[in-house]
Formats: C-alpha cells, sequence, structure tokens
C-alpha cells in the first residue's frame, strides 16, 4: 500500500538560496503553502532591499556624471572668462600706477573689447551687421525721433545696444532710435 512513500519536493527557481519544501505524503498543503509563501515573502523582501540599493547607487552615479558633465561644458568658457578676468585686472593696475599715456589707455582698453569678443566669438556669439534700416526681427526700438522726409521713415538714427547672434538666431537685439516720419507734420508745414 505505500506506493507513493517517496516525499515530493517544491522548489522555485527564484529561490534557489531558500531551502526546499518537501512534502510528505500525510503532510497538509495548506501548510506547505503557507511555507512556500512565507519563503517567497522573504526573497521579495530582500530582493526589494537589494532594489533599493541599486537604485541608490544609480541614482549617484547619474548625479556624478550630471555634475561632471556640467562641470566639463562650462570649463572651457570659465577659462576664457578668467583669462579676461586677468586682463582687466592687469588694465586697472596700470591705471593705479599711472603707467599708461591717454593713448596706450584707450589702446588697452580696445584691446580688452576685442579680447571679449573674441570669448564670445569661441562661443560662437557675433555682433550683429551694422544696419541702416530697422528690422523687427533683428532689432528693438528704444526711442523714436521725427524724419525729415519719407524716405528717411524708419532708418536707423542710433544703436544704443550693440545685438548679438548665436548660430542663425537673435540672442539680443539690438537697441535702437529710428526715424519716424509723420504726414501730419507735412501737412503743417
Amino acid at each position: 500500500m505505500a506506493k507513493n512513500t517517496k516525499p515530493k519536493t517544491i522548489t522555485t527557481p527564484s529561490l534557489a538560496e531558500e531551502p526546499a519544501i518537501e512534502l510528505e505524503s500525510g503532510t497538509d498543503l495548506g501548510e506547505a503553502v503557507a511555507e512556500l509563501r512565507d519563503a517567497i515573502e522573504r526573497r521579495t523582501r530582500a530582493g526589494d532591499t537589494l532594489t533599493q540599493k541599486a537604485f541608490d547607487q544609480l541614482y549617484e552615479e547619474l548625479r556624478q556624471y550630471k555634475e561632471d558633465f556640467i562641470f566639463q561644458a562650462e570649463k572651457p568658457l570659465l577659462l576664457d572668462l578668467l583669462l579676461f578676468y586677468d586682463s582687466v585686472n592687469w588694465f586697472q593696475h596700470s591705471l593705479i600706477k599711472k603707467e599708461m599715456s591717454p593713448d596706450v589707455i584707450a589702446d588697452s582698453f580696445q584691446y580688452i573689447i576685442d579680447e571679449l569678443l573674441e570669448v564670445l566669438y569661441r562661443r560662437d556669439v557675433l555682433p550683429m551687421e551694422a544696419a541702416a534700416r530697422f528690422s523687427r526681427e533683428t532689432q528693438k526700438v528704444i526711442k523714436t525721433v521725427p524724419a525729415q522726409a519719407k524716405a528717411d521713415d524708419y532708418e536707423i538714427h542710433q544703436v544704443l545696444k550693440r545685438g548679438f547672434t548665436r548660430g542663425d538666431r537673435v540672442l539680443r537685439a539690438e537697441e535702437v532710435v529710428v526715424k519716424r516720419f509723420s504726414a501730419t507734420r507735412d501737412s503743417e508745414d
């Protein structure tokens, strides 16, 4: 009568480290299922902890990568700005010590402006070309002055702040004073 006296073993592939649960021929199936549930729950909790540690490590590595990426991206610009700082600092000390004539001061100041434009140029930032007539796409009107003739309407009278582009996009619109012709003025004369 003891045909099935060999114990049955239940193993789960994901629970390789857990001991196998053996069912004797007279063992209650409910107890076996409960033991199996407990084993799965213990393994799940352990897995959650490992998963959390893995995510924490991943987030830390991503944070470090991001910080390094930003530093490496900004470094060339910052080094250029430090060189510019050195030039301005030298210029200031030369002025304090009164080592320069007015002509040398003017030339040195122009050199500093050119050096700043070079820093911008290395970042693909270029001053806008001078324009004779107002353009909404690249300029901003700050003030208007009267024009003497209709042909002078929307002519640039003065550039207040130079405009700059980066690539093919306007980085800063040029601020200008524009001539405006008024037809009522012509009828009053």
